[in-house]
């Protein structure tokens, strides 16, 4: 699964520091998110797009194996 959560922080200018606090998890969480090593689970992919005011479709996008 892919996701849009490196181009949404940085284009607002929150640190990887700040995302984690406001999400209650860990700077390594979101780094490992946003390298794709870390698929997040329903909460936080809710919290997530709740704190960016986005659908989670807006920043995971899913894709099937073919």
């Amino acid at each position: 699964m892919k996701n849009r959560l490196e181009e949404l922080r940085k284009s607002r200018g929150i640190r990887q520091e700040e995302l984690a606090e406001a999400l209650g998890v860990s700077r390594q969480t979101i780094g490992s998110l946003e390298n794709g090593r870390y698929n997040p689970s329903i909460l936080l992919a809710f919290k997530i797009a709740r704190y960016f005011g986005a659908s989670i479709e807006e920043i995971f996008i899913y894709e099937e194996n073919a």
